[in-house]
C-alpha cells in the first residue's frame, strides 16, 4: 500500500488551509497514493478562544467536510482528514478526524480522547480540555484491505489505546499531530517507535511544523515507522510538504509473530 502523509503549517483562516491542503493532497495523489493523511486541525490553527469560536462552524455546517468528500472521491483515494475543530455547543469543540472513502463517502470519524493539559515551562501552557469536549471511543476502520486505527496527537502517550486497537486488528495506526517545538525535539521520534515497536503496527503521523499565525510553533517531522519500529520515512524539516511511503502489510503479521506481546497480557493483583 502506497500512503501519504500531508505536512502544513496551518494558519487562522480555515478557508486559505482548505486550499493550501488540497494542493498539497493533490501532489500526494499524483505520486498514486491509496490513502492519504493530514495533520491534527488541518483547516485552523488558532489558540486564541473568543477568535476560535468565531471561525469554527457545527459539523453539519462547516464547509470542508464535503469539500474534503468531494476530493476523495475525485482523485478515487481513501483520505484522512487529521482533525478539524468542530463546534459542538457554546464555547466548546470537538477535535475530529474525517476518514472518507474513494467514494466520497465518511467512512469513520473519531474524537481526540486525551486532552492536551500541559505546563511545559517558560510561560508555555495549554488547556485543551477549557475548550474542547473529550473523546470516550476508540474507532477501527477497513481501508484498502488493512485495518486502521485512528488517534490525535497527544493520545500517542497513552499506550492502553493502542494495544487496544492492535489487538482489536488494527495494522496501521494515525497519529495526527500538532507536536510543540520542546515535545517534539524530545519525544516525538521515541514515542511514535514505541508505540509502533508494541504493537507491531505501522505509525503513520503526519505533522503541523513551523511558526503559525497565531503565534505557535509546532515541530513538524512527519513519520512512517514500521511495525518493527525503524523509520520507513520522514521528512527532516517543519515546512509543509508530502512524504510517500509504501507499506508491506506482511511485515505486521512478521513482527507479531516474533514478538506476541499482544497475546501476553496478564492480570496484575496487589496494590501499585
Amino acid at each position: 500500500m502506497r500512503v501519504g502523509l500531508i505536512q502544513m503549517r496551518s494558519g487562522t483562516d480555515p478557508a486559505v488551509n482548505l486550499e493550501e491542503s488540497t494542493a498539497l493532497i493533490r501532489q500526494a495523489a499524483a505520486d498514486g497514493t491509496a490513502f492519504l493523511a493530514t495533520p491534527e486541525t488541518t483547516h485552523l490553527v488558532q489558540k486564541d478562544a473568543e477568535e476560535l469560536f468565531e471561525v469554527i462552524r457545527t459539523p453539519e455546517d462547516d464547509p470542508a467536510i464535503p469539500a474534503y468528500a468531494a476530493l476523495a472521491k475525485e482523485l478515487g483515494i481513501t483520505l484522512l482528514i487529521g482533525s478539524l475543530a468542530l463546534k459542538i455547543g457554546d464555547h466548546k469543540a470537538v477535535n475530529r478526524s474525517h476518514l472518507f472513502s474513494p467514494a466520497g463517502e465518511l467512512l469513520a470519524t473519531y474524537d481526540k480522547i486525551h486532552m492536551f493539559d500541559v505546563g511545559l515551562g517558560a510561560g508555555e501552557t495549554y488547556s485543551e480540555s477549557t475548550n474542547y469536549q473529550a473523546g470516550d471511543r476508540a474507532v477501527l476502520a477497513d481501508i484498502q484491505g488493512a485495518k486502521l486505527g485512528l488517534t490525535i496527537c497527544y493520545d500517542v502517550r497513552f499506550p492502553h489505546l493502542y494495544r487496544r486497537l492492535a489487538q482489536a486488528g488494527a495494522q496501521i495506526i494515525t497519529v495526527p499531530s500538532a507536536f510543540t517545538r520542546p515535545t517534539g525535539k524530545a519525544h516525538w521520534d521515541i514515542l511514535l517507535k514505541a508505540r509502533a515497536i508494541e504493537t507491531g503496527s505501522y505509525v503513520l503521523a503526519p505533522a503541523q511544523g513551523g511558526l503559525h499565525e497565531d503565534g505557535r510553533k509546532t515541530w513538524g517531522h512527519s513519520l512512517v515507522i514500521g511495525p518493527w519500529g525503524d523509520t520507513i520515512a520522514e521528512l527532516d524539516h517543519d515546512e509543509p510538504g508530502v512524504l510517500i511511503a509504501d507499506l508491506d502489510l506482511k511485515k505486521v503479521e512478521t513482527a507479531r509473530t516474533r514478538i506476541p506481546a499482544l497475546t501476553h497480557d496478564r492480570t496484575i493483583s496487589g496494590p501499585i
